[in-house]
């Protein structure tokens, strides 16, 4: 058995090729996933600016809440959005303890300086720099309210040394500071500048508290772990919590902690949504690879092989395969996981801090997966051709066109019921976490049910177009006849091109939908003259109040609050004045009563909290402030403006940056005075509103671009090995119709008028596909059943299915058409 698998694969190289390309992309595929999944389980974050601290106390920066399933009691937690604060007073707490040296405290805020990049530039009291250690190269510590301290890499990127003055910006003021200091010492990921104690604290913002404590036990203590024991004793009952060893880095950088939540479910949800698409699409080529060995098969059932044989021979086929494009396939996933990584990093969604985990686990992995699913697709595959009796084989071979088998007839409607249940399910979900899984999935089903539909579809379509393509006397009425008789290969080279333009659509086209559906909601909303921003300190929105022709200024902050466990975006607006610059459209109530005490909610978030106007909404703010505001209004536009929206003071006291996204300024003074308001702030700029607000919106969604564009990669490659497949097939058929007197530009004009069905019935079915699953997705995100599809995106992926499709017949047509047709005729392979 093994010679004949050895011998089937080195004369049939063609047709496995097409299998094992299939099976290397789904491998590399398989193990990048696994290296993000792996990276958010089991990554480490090392600490930096708390690294010289053996102890370090910090807030909770987890909301908990205990369910009750089933008779027992579960403990969930979900991270804040902000930095959660402590009382200064528990550090005093910590300073009588045995074994305890010394206590350092710590206060955060922005502070930025030109030249470096935005949200990387950190404030500090120097007290606290023992807390890396820094210690200073050249100069003196700052002691009065006009110093700082400068680390070396800020020095050396701002050209600066001491004596400088340097202009810095944080949201309670923006002015230039002299450097009377220059530390020894740079950290890898963040620029720190150090104030004297009580410039840093005025500029925090934070009267009373701290953002973090450190504890450095005493020489001869016990060690770390008692000290550490002794002050999480200390601090029990309070909000905060201990940290020692890896654990400050989960602390110090406890956004790259969020980052790792969020890789373990972009992971989980990619690498099962590739592994799917990987097995439909393997298990097509296989389909496909399979039908073009109908007649070796039919030969050896007649001379007397076992229907188990032939399994066990295409099952060893299938394993030899897939064991060498997987383990291939393992070797390049590293190297495609690290470029995910990088796009990731450059997007901002995964920090630089989060190191990435490469094991051998993904690697054996995507090995277990090419062997499954190649076993898998070449056993189902084979079905057929195995336990058919020896004398109908060889008819079926001859025929080239046997009968839909009866586990398609089953299945494909059992996956059009699914589909259609995963749609009304679909257009119920309205948050994001809930519908972009059922999303992808719903369009797969779809898909599945036309791949296994597709000969039933194959034979209508030729049905369809045989008498228009009969009109072209010779190309016309071969391809008419081709696509008649050859349903099954017609139908395995259509279900690639439908997956590819059906995920793409509903890829590209959600994303579209749902940043369209925001951005014509902030457009209509926004009924202010002008947009200043980004980042605005209150100084500058004062500046803006006093200048001419301003008559309202509404300073917005944005920040995501906790209702439960669940995620809600608020947005903080300057109350006085809103209805000039802002319109929530709102339904109910008003907003003349927004205030500190108070929130309005949209329409959706109404629904899903259950709250009406008077109601009270119990949440917990992004730094983990209970608030408990009553419901003054209840808006339509949540989408362009947010799930909740609060007075814009309450919110900024809660924030990391208090400093406004953005402000809007209502009133006749023009952009130029405006200008003049601001030019003593640096950044701030006047801004046009409609493209700030398809940045938001394309900001979120590059992401997912990268994500789930290797998904489409993989599908377009599978388009165009399984056409190149089945063109390459057709060799001694081209060759016959060569020596029949058929000319080389009427094979060629009857292979193109077949691609172009094919074609056009893969972009309606793809198409339909698309629809279906973004109607659904509209209905539930937007509450509105008409998603957003721009034309000439949705041209460019017809065209590129086209184009695909076209050059992967042409040129293996080309070349076997290059080679005499004697020469063809008579060849093994």
């Amino acid at each position: 058995m093994i010679g004949l698998v050895l011998n089937t694969l080195r004369h049939r190289k063609a047709g496995f090729a097409g299998a094992f390309l299939a099976l290397f992309c789904a491998a590399a595929l398989v193990c990048a996933c696994g290296i993000l999944l792996e990276t958010g389980l089991r990554g480490t974050i090392a600490p930096e600016r708390y690294a010289g601290a053996p102890v370090l106390v910090t807030g909770d920066q987890y909301v908990h809440q205990d369910k009750v399933k089933k008779g027992k009691v579960k403990h969930k937690a979900k991270a804040l959005a902000e930095r959660v604060w402590l009382p200064a007073s528990t550090a005093d707490r910590l300073r009588g303890l045995p074994g305890v040296r010394a206590v350092v405290t710590e206060v955060t805020f922005p502070a930025e300086v030109p030249g470096a990049a935005p949200g990387s530039t950190w404030g500090h009291a120097w007290e606290s720099a023992a807390l890396t250690p820094f210690t200073l190269a050249a100069g003196r510590a700052p002691s009065a309210p006009g110093e700082v301290v400068v680390d070396a890499a800020t020095a050396r990127t701002g050209h600066l040394r001491v004596g400088s003055r340097v202009p810095v910006s944080s949201a309670v003021a923006t002015g230039a500071y002299r450097v009377v200091g220059v530390t020894r010492e740079a950290l890898p990921h963040q620029a720190a500048i150090f104030f004297s104690t009580g410039e840093a604290r005025r500029l925090a913002g934070r009267s009373g508290a701290v953002s973090a404590i450190g504890v450095f036990p005493a020489s001869g203590a016990s060690g770390t772990s008692a000290v550490a024991e002794r002050v999480a004793a200390a601090v029990r009952g309070t909000p905060a919590t201990v940290h020692t060893g890896a654990d400050r880095g989960r602390s110090e950088f406890w956004d790259a902690e969020k980052a790792r939540i969020k890789l373990i479910s972009m992971g989980g949800a990619l690498g099962g949504t590739a592994l799917l698409v990987a097995i439909l699409v393997v298990a097509g080529t296989f389909a496909l690879s399979i039908q073009q060995r109908q007649r070796e098969i039919a030969l050896l059932r007649a001379v007397a092989a076992t229907p188990r044989q032939i399994r066990r021979m295409i099952g060893r086929e299938a394993l030899i395969v897939s064991l060498g494009a997987g383990a291939l396939g393992a070797a390049a996933g590293p190297l495609l996981g690290l470029w995910l990584c990088d796009r990731f990093r450059a997007l901002g969604a995964l920090p630089p801090t989060l190191g990435l985990v490469i094991s051998p686990f993904p690697l054996f992995a995507a090995v277990l997966a090419a062997v499954v699913a190649a076993w898998a697709a070449a056993r189902l595959s084979a079905r057929r051709s195995a336990r058919i009796r020896p004398v109908e084989a060889l008819g079926e071979a001859a025929l080239s066109g046997p009968r839909t088998g009866v586990l398609r007839i089953v299945a494909g409607p059992a996956f059009l019921a699914g589909g259609v249940v995963l749609t009304l399910v679909l257009s119920s979900l309205d948050t994001e976490a809930a519908s972009s899984p059922v999303t992808m999935l719903t369009a797969i089903v779809w898909t599945v049910a036309v791949a296994l539909l597709a000969p039933v579809i194959a034979r209508a379509a030729a049905a369809l177009w045989g008498p228009p393509l009969r009109i072209s006397p010779i190309g016309g009425h071969l391809a008419a006849a081709n696509l008649r008789t050859r349903s099954r290969i017609v139908g395995s080279v259509l279900a690639p091109l439908t997956l590819m333009i059906g995920l793409t659509g509903t890829i590209l086209f959600a994303q579209t939908t749902m940043g369209h559906a925001a951005t014509a909601q902030a457009d209509a909303g926004t009924i202010a003259g002008h947009v200043l921003g980004p980042k605005v300190p209150a100084a500058a929105a004062d500046a803006l109040r006093h200048a001419q022709g301003v008559t309202t200024v509404t300073e917005i902050v944005h920040s995501t609050v906790r209702v439960g466990l669940e995620n809600y975006g608020v947005q903080g607006v300057t109350p006085a004045g809103l209805s000039r610059t802002m319109d929530l459209d709102v339904r109910s109530g008003s907003l003349d009563g927004l205030n500190a005490g108070t929130i309005a909610v949209s329409r959706t978030a109404a629904d899903r909290l259950g709250v009406r106007v008077g109601d009270t909404v119990r949440m917990t703010l992004g730094d983990g402030t209970p608030y408990a505001p009553r419901v003054v209004a209840v808006y339509g536009r949540g989408l362009g403006f947010g799930d909740l929206t609060v007075a814009h003071d309450l919110l900024a006291a809660h924030v990391d940056d208090p400093r406004a996204d953005t402000v809007l300024v209502a009133g006749p003074a023009g952009a130029d005075a405006l200008r003049s308001a601001v030019r003593h702030y640096p950044g701030v700029t006047v801004l046009d509103q409609t493209t700030l607000s398809e940045d938001r919106a394309a900001a979120g969604a590059e992401v997912n671009y990268v994500a789930m564009g290797l998904i489409i990669a993989f599908t377009a490659i599978a388009v165009v090995n399984t056409l190149t497949m089945a063109t390459a097939d057709r060799a001694r058929e081209l060759a016959l119709l060569r020596l029949v007197g058929t000319t080389r530009r009427q094979v060629m004009r009857m292979l193109r008028w077949e691609t172009l069905v094919i074609v056009v019935t893969a972009v309606v079915l793809g198409t339909a596909v698309t629809l279906l699953t973004l109607t659904a997705f509209a209905t539930g995100m937007i509450g509105s059943a008409a998603p957003y599809v721009p034309p000439v995106t949705y041209l460019a992926v017809i065209g590129t299915a086209a184009v695909l499709a076209l050059v992967a017949t042409v040129l293996p047509a080309r070349l076997a058409l290059a080679t005499r047709p004697a020469d063809l005729i008579g060849s093994r392979a």
